[in-house]
């Protein structure tokens, strides 16, 4: 079958269904909505079997749902509509949410039903939602209705608000004013609902010294308290602030009238006015490490994946301190949504001179990369619980074991970055597991990739479980495995042996070199495309056209066959 899936943009969920149903033998091509004639005229020229629209930000046109058959992917329950049904399910308190495929019609939400998917929610970030339980969700309805497509009985259920299993309804657009902050009034639990449903995306609005802030990245505060709505201090990159009953860290904020209007670590946002706050010394931390039955296991829960050069330097230092502890096997956890995304582009954009702080920051995760490869004392295990893209995919394979959860989404390229060449270490770790064919394809393909394909290619060593919980478990039953193997002594001793026998043929220094004095040219060179795609990245800059690369009815060598294939 043709599926064109049409997006506001190539997210999570619509990088994870482009990958499912690939598999699963369709032909799948990707538009970008940016307005009605660019649509009409990509409709025209793939003229699919299936139009699915995982991620719009407006309605389809007429034009086209009236002659295909357009399936939407709303995050919401049956009977559910609108445009803020995560938003408002957090706010709520809801105990249960659902993903819903329905017809594109005239009124928005409000088609035939083809699928519905409930699961129990969890207390955490629309954005972790979204990128977890919907995504899973989506996917189990969307081939729910593919499949259904085949079945000449099938008939899509009308929505009717008489039935007992419609428990949605029409909900507005949520706005400031619905999840606005009352510090004088709000428990912890209240705060920390109404920041979780604005994160990622816009925010909740507060008044902080006297500037209006977006607040972003909000986690309780055990154990402290203080006058409601002062700021009792920071830790990390993270303030403090006290609610009726308690207080929140609150991680990331984003000044829209100030030089920098992006999301940053709450800490640089304030700036000189850190000076007057108290440094609390245990509380809010994104590294964490524990110890379990011989095995180390070092979290780092960096927002959105992204490592900055301070953090990359932080979580150094903390494997080397866990290297030094008598264990057998160290697993870098990463966090649950993600395992990391490579270098921090948003403190690189703000800072004074981002070409140096680019060079500073893979000079960071360089050093963290050389740390894990040259670790003699220990087995290492990356394990993959969220997604992972860019360097944070390569610094994953700076460990003996790269495990993942089955649902992780990896995006091991650069080149849709302006062309970064990348570093950690790559061209060494990459040809070195997989050959250098399968590498040449792995970095160039510039397409997000699914754990089967992943694992095939030897980029994965295992992938397991579909939930964190079970992939948790499962990973420390192998970790312990690792640790209590009779023959670790023996596997060690053969792992230094190939290290310096690498080191021998080429020593890191000159992997290193090579590649940084690639990145030197994409950083300083004359050829601005990174700082550019680095900008559009971080103002979220709308695309203006979609890559041929995912846009196979755009590229003149496939448009004509059945299937989008490639012809030679």
């Amino acid at each position: 079958m043709k599926i064109l899936l049409l997006t506001h943009a190539f997210n999570s969920l619509t990088q994870r269904l482009h990958i499912e149903l690939k598999k699963r033998g369709h032909a799948v091509s990707v538009e970008f909505d940016v307005n009605d004639a660019v649509t009409q005229q990509a409709v025209d020229q793939s003229t699919p079997d299936l139009i699915l629209a995982p991620f719009l930000k407006r309605a389809i046109a007429e034009s086209i749902w009236s002659k295909y058959l357009c399936l939407i992917v709303h995050p919401g329950i049956k009977g559910d509509r609108g445009p803020s049904a995560l938003d408002w399910a957090i706010l709520n308190g809801e105990k249960e949410w659902g993903v819903t495929v329905l017809q594109a019609i005239e009124e928005m939400d409000a088609g035939d039903i083809w699928a519905s998917v409930n699961f129990p929610m969890r207390e955490t970030t629309k954005a972790s939602l979204y990128r977890n339980e919907v995504t899973e969700a989506a996917l189990k309805g969307v081939l729910l209705a593919v499949d259904s497509m085949r079945e000449e009985q099938f008939k899509p259920e009308p929505l009717d608000y008489n039935q007992v299993d419609v428990r949605g309804k029409l909900q507005p657009l949520m706005r400031q004013t619905d999840r606005r902050i009352d510090w004088q009034q709000d428990n912890t639990e209240t705060v920390l609902r109404k920041i979780r449903s604005a994160d990622g995306f816009p925010g909740v609005q507060d008044m902080l010294y006297g500037k209006e802030l977006s607040l972003f990245d909000a986690h309780k505060a055990e154990g402290l308290r203080g006058e409601p709505g002062a700021i009792l201090g920071y830790c990390g990159v993270a303030i403090c602030r006290a609610t009726v009953d308690g207080a929140v860290w609150i991680g990331h904020l984003k000044d829209k009238q100030g030089a920098h209007p992006f999301k940053l670590p709450a800490t640089q946002v304030l700036g000189k006015q850190l000076a007057t706050l108290t440094e609390i010394t245990d509380g809010y931390s994104d590294i964490r490490y524990e110890e379990q039955e011989g095995v180390g296991y070092l979290h780092f829960r960096f927002y959105n994946g992204a490592m900055s050069t301070t953090q990359c330097n932080r979580l150094r230092e903390a494997y080397i301190e866990a290297r030094k502890r008598d264990t057998r096997v160290i697993v870098l956890m990463g966090g649950p949504d993600f395992w990391s995304n490579g270098i921090h582009l948003n403190t690189i954009e703000a800072a004074e001179s981002p070409a140096d702080e680019s060079w500073a920051n893979i000079n960071a995760i360089n050093d963290l990369a050389r740390e894990i490869i040259t670790t003699e004392s220990h087995v290492t295990v990356s394990a993959l619980q969220g997604n992972a893209g860019a360097g944070g995919v390569f610094l994953a394979r700076a460990a003996d074991h790269v495990w993942a959860r089955s649902g992780v989404v990896l995006n091991p390229h650069y080149k849709d970055m302006g062309n970064l060449f990348g570093s950690e270490y790559w061209t060494y770790l990459l040809p070195k597991r997989v050959g250098e064919e399968r590498a040449h394809r792995i970095t160039q393909a510039r397409l997000p990739m699914g754990t089967v394909e992943a694992n095939e290619l030897g980029l994965l060593d295992a992938y397991f479980a579909i939930d964190n919980v079970a992939f948790v478990e499962q990973l420390k039953q192998r970790a312990k495995l690792l640790a209590e193997d009779p023959a670790l002594a023996e596997k060690l001793e053969q792992k230094c042996s190939t290290r310096q026998a690498d080191e021998q043929e080429k020593p890191l220094a000159e992997y290193r070199r090579e590649e940084l004095e690639r990145m030197n040219l994409n950083f300083y060179g004359f050829d601005p495309s990174y700082h550019v795609a680095r900008y559009n990245f971080v103002y979220k800059v709308p695309k203006s056209r979609t890559p041929v690369t995912i846009a196979h009815h755009r590229d003149i060598r496939r448009r004509n066959s059945e299937d989008w294939s490639e012809v030679s």
